[in-house]
C-alpha cells in the first residue's frame, strides 16, 4: 500500500510477497505452497514435447524457491535456477542441500540471465512473464542461453477483460486465494505479442493453448473452487481458449548459433 494525502493506492506486482514468503517457502500451511501443486498438471503439457527429462540441462527462469527445479531433479534433470529474491534463492538451496539435490540456483534479473550462451537444452519459465519489466527482452535472454535445437516451456496470463475479472477480481479482491496487489493487469500478456517476441529471437514450432484452472462459466468456476477448497488441489483442463491462463512451447531454430552477451 501507497499512502498519498491520505489516500491509500494499492501497489501493483508487488514482488515483496515472495521475499516474505521465502522463510516458509516449503511449509504446507505457507501461502505460496499451492504452487507447488502446478508443476504435475503444468507437465502434462510439457511432456509431450520433451518426454525425457534424463541428464537435460535444464533452467528454470524465476525459480522462487525452488518448486519446479527441485520436480525436474527427481526426474533426473539437471537443474539451474535463477530468481530475483535473493531470500528465496537462500530458500531454495537451503532446501536443496537438505534433500540431496544438486541444483545451481544463482540471484539474477530475467532480463539479464547470469548464464554463458547456448547452455541449457531446455528453460522453462512459468508465473514470470506476466512480472517483468521488460519480457520480450526476457525471450531475448532465453534464446541466448538455449542451445541451438532447445526447447523453451511457458506459461503466462492473457491481457483480456475475463483475466481481470478472475485473477484479480475473483482470486485477489473477492476470495483473497492471492494477495491483493501481486498481479498488475497491465503487464499480463497477449499471446500475439508472445509470439512476436519469439519469432523475433529465433523461435519457431510454437505452440500454446488456453490452461483453464478455473472453469469456463459461472458453474464451473464454482465447482474448481469448490474442489480447490476441499482438496487444496488443482484441476486443469487445456482447450483452445487463451482467454485467461495459457500455456505453450517453441523451438529455437537449429540455424540460430550463440547469441554471445
Amino acid at each position: 500500500m501507497i499512502e498519498t494525502d491520505g489516500a491509500v493506492t494499492l501497489l501493483r506486482n508487488n514482488l515483496t510477497f515472495y521475499d516474505q514468503q521465502a522463510a516458509v517457502w516449503w511449509e504446507e500451511t505457507a501461502t505460496i505452497f499451492p504452487l507447488s501443486q502446478m508443476n504435475p498438471l503444468r507437465f502434462l503439457c510439457f511432456d509431450q514435447f520433451v518426454p525425457q527429462w534424463s541428464d537435460l540441462h535444464v533452467l528454470d527462469v524465476g525459480c522462487g524457491g525452488g518448486y519446479t527445479c527441485e520436480f525436474l531433479a527427481r526426474r533426473g534433470a539437471r537443474l539451474s535456477g535463477v530468481d530475483r529474491s535473493g531470500p528465496c534463492i537462500q530458500a531454495a538451496r537451503t532446501h536443496a542441500a537438505v534433500s540431496g539435490l544438486e541444483i545451481d540456483y544463482r540471484v539474477g534479473l530475467a532480463e539479464q540471465l547470469p548464464f554463458a550462451s547456448g547452455r541449457f537444452d531446455v528453460v522453462i519459465c512459468v508465473d514470470v512473464l506476466e512480472h517483468v519489466d521488460r519480457p520480450d527482452a526476457v525471450i531475448a535472454e532465453v534464446a541466448r542461453v538455449l542451445a541451438p535445437g532447445g526447447t523453451f516451456c511457458f506459461d503466462t496470463i492473457n491481457r483480456t477483460f475475463r483475466s481481470r475479472l478472475t485473477m484479480i477480481w475473483l482470486l485477489e479482491t473477492l476470495l483473497r486465494l492471492i494477495p491483493a496487489g501481486v498481479h498488475d493487469w497491465e503487464r499480463f500478456v497477449a499471446p500475439e505479442a508472445l509470439e512476436g517476441w519469439l519469432l523475433a529471437s529465433g523461435f519457431s514450432a510454437i505452440r500454446m493453448q488456453g490452461m483453464d484452472l478455473f472453469g469456463r462459466g459461472p458453474l464451473r468456476t464454482l465447482g474448481r473452487l469448490l474442489h480447490y477448497l476441499r482438496t487444496g488441489g488443482f484441476q486443469v483442463t487445456f482447450d483452445q481458449d487463451l482467454e485467461v491462463m495459457f500455456i505453450g512451447t517453441a523451438r529455437l531454430s537449429p540455424a540460430a548459433g550463440p547469441r554471445i552477451r
